[in-house]
Order: structure tokens, then C-alpha cells, then sequence
């Protein structure tokens, strides 16, 4: 019973990468600077964050009770996920 290969678990890992890689190419071509308006990256990467909370729900609801020990491992590894994809965010106000 491998839990890490299911969807639930798969997806918000992925959303976590992508909203990474919005930001840090968000950096690569603009640099730090704070705009007065958000543009899209910014939506994108608020869309990415906020669109895992139903993913992480369903994986925890499905797979704690079942395995609780390899279900609390994924979920400490979608919510790292999430922290590297917000530090830079909030390491340069953007």
C-alpha cells in the first residue's frame, strides 16, 4: 500500500512545484520588485496554493485512518512542499 503514488497525494506535490517555478521565473524576469497591481503569475501561484487544500483534505480524510504513519510522512511532505513554495514570497515581498 503505497500511499505516496495516489493522486491525493501526487498532485498538491506537483501544484507546490509549479507555484515554485512560477515564482522563481517571476524573479528571473523581474527581479524583486513589487508591482502596484497583481499580474497573473501572482493569481497563478494564489490559484496553485489554495487549489491543493482539496487534494491534502482528501488524502488526509482517505488515508490517516488507514495508514496513519506513512499518511502523516506525505502529509508533512505536501506541507514542506507548500513552505518552499511560499519562502520566497515571503523572504522578497512580493
Amino acid at each position: 500500500m503505497k500511499t505516496i503514488r495516489h493522486v491525493s497525494a501526487i498532485a498538491p506535490l506537483l501544484m507546490s512545484l509549479a507555484a515554485l517555478a512560477i515564482v522563481l521565473g517571476y524573479l528571473a524576469l523581474s527581479g524583486p520588485v513589487r508591482q502596484a497591481d497583481e499580474g497573473a503569475a501572482a493569481h497563478l501561484f494564489q490559484l496553485l496554493i489554495v487549489g491543493q487544500l482539496p487534494f491534502v483534505a482528501h488524502f488526509a480524510f482517505h488515508w490517516m485512518p488507514k495508514a496513519p504513519a506513512r499518511g502523516l510522512g506525505v502529509l508533512g511532505l505536501q506541507v514542506l512542499a507548500v513552505g518552499v513554495a511560499v519562502l520566497p514570497v515571503a523572504l522578497f515581498q512580493l
